[in-house]
């Protein structure tokens, strides 16, 4: 089901509704209940970027001297790509380059992000990339996904440990992680650097964990701003840090290089269950 900017998706009792302005999903609601964040301060006026849910980092990692921070794919409208087979789980959504987007960087490609309901409580999110021009280019690409819990200071992230990482917050680029939980306690941005491929998060709204699955995204970005920072941003609630926890499946450490006419694939799927 769709209108002139939300695409939802339902399978049995799950769902999911994707923003078409950055392809964000802003809601998905395995068994019934909501497993992301989404910011009651966002701004949904198609020029600023969502605040919450699964935004699309492409193709720029944080600050970019060549445009807005964490690139343009999240800030743009995306199309959606008419299937023969389509059923109601699943759609494709399609980022093309453009006037806008060569003129803040100027290389062909095409990138299809499909979405599909698995299960009643699996989500699949899959992200093919292609090179349509005649030079290479690099990229950084991450799914900012922002969980929600009932208590981040209660909460762990599972998986990181013996990983090495970068604390964008202490600015200090050679960390290591030694607790198999990783639970924080203050302002929180940083990035593990080849993690494993199962990441889980508990617990998420109630008793319930999510167990994330990924391919060709090798690092795992954890963010909370806090107290502090929730109050520096004008589209996040200044208590709303307290039931959010943002990790995020990326390939963000260093660039991928893509030749002209190859493509790269890489996906998450997240499966929320009983703790």
């Amino acid at each position: 089901m769709a209108n002139s900017e939300t695409i939802t998706l339902q399978k049995n009792n799950s769902s999911v509704a994707v923003h078409l302005f950055g392809a964000t999903l802003i809601s998905w609601k395995p068994s019934g209940i909501e497993a992301l964040f989404v910011s009651k301060k966002s701004y949904f006026d198609n020029q600023k970027p969502i605040r919450g849910g699964v935004p699309v980092v492409f193709p720029q990692f944080g600050p970019w001297e060549c445009g807005p921070q964490h690139g343009f794919a999240r800030r743009t409208k995306w199309t959606v790509k008419e299937e023969g087979d389509s059923s109601s789980d699943t759609a494709t959504f399609v980022l093309e380059d453009s006037e806008d987007t060569r003129k803040l960087w100027n290389y062909k490609f095409k990138f299809e992000y499909i979405l599909t309901l698995v299960s009643d409580n699996e989500l699949k999110m899959e992200a093919v990339i292609t090179n349509t021009g005649d030079k290479e280019f690099d990229f950084t690409f991450l799914l900012h996904t922002y969980f929600a819990v009932p208590d981040v200071k209660e909460c762990a992230v599972i998986g990181l440990k013996n990983c090495s990482y970068i604390d964008k917050v202490k600015n200090n680029p050679d960390c290591f992680e030694e607790n198999e939980e990783v639970k924080i306690s203050e302002a929180t941005d940083r990035v593990y650097q080849r993690t494993s491929s199962t990441i889980k998060v508990k617990p998420i709204s109630g008793d319930r964990e999510v167990i994330v699955e990924k391919t060709n995204l090798p690092d795992t970005v954890v963010w909370n701003p806090w107290e502090e920072g929730a109050k520096k941003m004008e589209d996040f609630g200044d208590d709303e840090w307290k039931s959010m926890i943002c990790v995020e499946a990326g390939y963000v450490s260093s660039p991928y290089n893509l030749k002209s006419k190859q493509t790269f694939k890489a996906s998450q799927l997240l499966t929320v269950s009983k703790l």
